[in-house]
């Protein structure tokens, strides 16, 4: 019997398990991998104490310093049912492994939607983004390209226009989704094109040294999109990607025990509380407004304390 398990390997689980531990709850932490959206950053600029770290060095770091503390930790492991039993709650995960506990901390995060086309895999890190807030900087007085008209859209190139010099807004629909205030605005800076019904096909980019080819692609030059209207593939020349078409939260083992949010995050309350006494729910996956390094760790902290408390009262 564990006081709590913690499901996730990112930011938030990671901080939940070393105030856990702290608070000397007999913990267990179950991930699939560590890190997380983290692991994708090239360059974090924005970690107190860190003026620039890569996304895997902090994730290392976060690791380390978890690990000396007492805890017992499950890697490659992905829950698959959690379920309620009497005052306590039962997990199992892949590998079939079950185990019971007093509470639970959810800290599994989101994984970006994908959108499938040759170069997205390949250039992850080198031109393709998922995270404005993260990586706009990288892009000053460069060309790029949002992928996806929605307010998702819209608020990475509101980011985008304090750094880069054109950006080039690509929607699949008709219309843009996003909300038409924000449109204006970003029309007003000058640095914005919309191209409506299109579809993106293909992200290239360049061999060292600068030249275009299958192999030794090193960063984003273009990408390929068909015009719907006419059927015609034509190529944007760019400097960087960002994909804006929204996020999949990772938690459909607890339906049932938490109320989602119509985009599929768990509600939560000022101190990380589910609609279930005991569940808990840090970092991406809860119904935070700001999805940021520093405020899913302070998420995982105020879960862990919260369960703490909740222990201590029963």
């Amino acid at each position: 019997m564990y006081d709590t398990i913690i499901i996730g390997g990112g930011p938030a689980g990671i901080t939940a398990g070393i105030y856990a531990a702290r608070k000397k709850l007999n913990t267990l932490l179950i991930t699939k991998e560590w890190g997380g959206q983290i692991i994708k950053a090239p360059d974090i600029q924005n970690w107190p104490g860190e003026k620039s770290i890569s996304g895997p060095d902090l994730m290392r770091k976060m690791v380390d310093h978890l690990k000396t503390f007492e805890l017992e930790v499950k890697e490659d492991r992905e829950v698959i049912d959690l379920e309620k039993k009497g005052d306590n709650f039962m997990i199992r995960n892949d590998k079939d492994e079950e185990y019971e506990t007093k509470t639970v901390i959810i800290a599994t995060g989101k994984i970006p939607r994908y959108l499938n086309i040759p170069g997205e895999e390949e250039f992850k890190g080198k031109g393709v983004s998922f995270c404005s807030t993260c990586d706009a900087p990288m892009f000053k007085d460069k060309e790029v390209a949002v992928v996806g008209g929605g307010n998702a859209g819209f608020d990475t190139a509101v980011d985008l226009t304090k750094y880069a010099k054109k950006i080039y807004i690509l929607e699949f629909l008709e219309e843009m989704k996003g909300d038409s205030v924000t449109k204006d605005k970003l029309e007003k800076t000058g640095k914005v094109e919309f191209y409506t019904n299109v579809t993106v096909k293909e992200i290239k980019g360049r061999r060292p040294g600068g030249a275009s080819g299958p192999e030794g692609k090193d960063f984003v030059e273009s990408l390929i999109y068909e015009d719907r209207d006419t059927g015609e593939d034509k190529e944007l020349k760019i400097q960087g990607i960002f994909i804006a078409i929204g996020m999949m939260p990772k938690a459909g083992f607890a339906e049932g025990l938490v109320e989602f949010n119509e985009i599929g995050e768990i509600k939560v309350d000022k101190h990380n509380n589910t609609k279930t006494p005991g569940l808990f729910a840090a970092g991406d996956i809860g119904d935070v407004k700001y999805e940021q390094i520093v405020i899913a760790a302070s998420q995982g902290a105020i879960s862990a304390l919260a369960a703490y408390d909740y222990l201590k009262k029963k």
